[in-house]
């Protein structure tokens, strides 16, 4: 099995290929550009230095959202053009969950959290059981003070990992009652590389009818997850009286 990986939706620009269990090659820059300017030549770099006949992949795995609007468009954009020129599935891997995907078997609980902006953070908890990634709260869109709430209900040590760690980790600090910490800088980003296999549990299991195969679409089908609106559409439909 030969997967593609695409991730985009942060700060971040990754693409990766993942063949059975062995990571092929991956390419991740986080360093001032945008993603129009790099992923496509990021792509082009990694086809050339593995040989990679692109019609040999077997999906292309993409992370979905949440996180940037503009980065997730880029990156559905780019998943569906190749799907679509190729004829191959797209997998639709939730952002967040790939982040933590990051940490494998970890012990506690895994917080991805991302920079939501307006003091809100794009989030999820997860943990480990019996070797699988297991998810405590479905990724949302949350002010970091319920985010931090929550974890304090659930009473059980955290990892937090994403960009929104360095705008926030102060407020973790002073809020958080229970053992945390953060994730070292090698893993506390978006990978292509953990979107990619966590793609491949995603076909494996659209293959054998496993929980996880309905996240397995085609490209005319794909659409980013954003979770709330943008600027521009909050805008609108406060103009419109749509909401306060």
């Amino acid at each position: 099995m030969k997967i593609l990986g695409l991730d985009s939706s942060g700060i971040v620009a990754s693409v990766a290929l993942v063949e059975d269990d062995v990571l092929l090659a991956e390419y991740t820059v986080n360093y001032k550009k945008t993603h129009s300017q790099t992923l496509l030549p990021m792509l082009d770099e990694l086809v050339r230095m593995t040989e990679l006949d692109l019609n040999t992949v077997d999906a292309i795995a993409v992370a979905a959202g949440p996180g940037s609007f503009t980065g997730l468009r880029i990156g559905s954009a780019t998943a569906k053009g190749l799907g679509l020129a190729l004829d191959k599935p797209l997998i639709a891997v939730p952002t967040v969950e790939a982040l933590a995907y990051n940490l494998y078997d970890t012990t506690g609980l895994i917080c991805p959290i991302m920079d939501a902006r307006r003091s809100q953070v794009y989030t999820g908890i997860y943990q480990y059981e019996a070797h699988k990634l297991t998810i405590v709260q479905e990724q949302m869109a949350v002010p970091i003070t319920e985010l931090l709430e929550q974890l304090g209900e659930l009473k059980k040590p955290a990892t937090f990992l994403g960009d929104g760690v360095p705008v926030f980790r102060d407020v973790i600090a002073r809020t958080m009652k229970t053992a945390y910490s953060f994730a070292p800088a090698h893993l506390n980003k978006q990978r292509a590389g953990a979107v990619a296999a966590l793609g491949a549990r995603c076909y494996e299991d659209y293959l054998t009818g496993g929980p996880l195969g309905n996240r397995v679409q085609t490209a005319r089908e794909h659409t980013p997850e954003y979770l709330r609106m943008s600027q521009a559409e909050r805008e609108r439909a406060k103009r419109e009286g749509q909401i306060s």
